[in-house]
């Protein structure tokens, strides 16, 4: 199963939809900031299924803070990140929430700062920023039959603004 992961494109939504074109994942997940931009992502791929949480610059959003979600074997722990404090360069409180969720995979974004390691148990996966920044970056995960999860980082093209 491919997941394409994605967070803080901040209204920049072509590269986005231009990746999910190019690869065809068979989940689309939305890590906040903005989750609006969600709307376009459901109206070109509406077979695809798609999984998104709130961020700290979606007031009024109908998305959740968090949620959980299987990806065939593994379950995973969505969240934009600001509530875990990630901004501090620490993940410990993501990882502990994400133990106490029964969860093998974290996400979240939030720091515009692609991230992947195994933590406690946990692969902690932050896909970077898709819509704000020098370099606009996302991921590619592989969730394989026996619970692997491969993490591939890639680069957005910015003349797609």
């Amino acid at each position: 199963m491919r997941i394409a992961v994605f967070s803080d494109t901040h209204g920049l939504t072509a590269p986005m939809v231009d990746a999910v074109s190019r690869c065809r994942p068979d989940a689309i997940v939305h890590l906040g900031d903005h989750d609006r931009d969600t709307g376009v992502l459901l109206k070109q791929f509406p077979e695809i299924p798609l999984y998104n949480v709130a961020g700290n610059c979606d007031f009024a959003a109908l998305a959740p803070n968090v949620m959980t979600v299987s990806f065939g074997p593994v379950k995973a722990f969505l969240t934009h990140g600001h509530l875990y404090h990630v901004d501090y360069g620490r993940v410990d409180s993501l990882v502990y929430a994400a133990q106490e969720a029964g969860c093998q995979l974290a996400l979240f974004g939030h720091t515009h700062c692609p991230f992947h390691e195994d933590v406690g148990g946990v692969k902690v996966v932050n896909p970077g920023t898709a819509g704000k920044g020098r370099t606009l970056t996302w991921a590619l995960l592989t969730v394989f039959d026996n619970g692997g999860i491969a993490v591939e980082m890639k680069e957005l093209e910015h003349g797609l603004r």
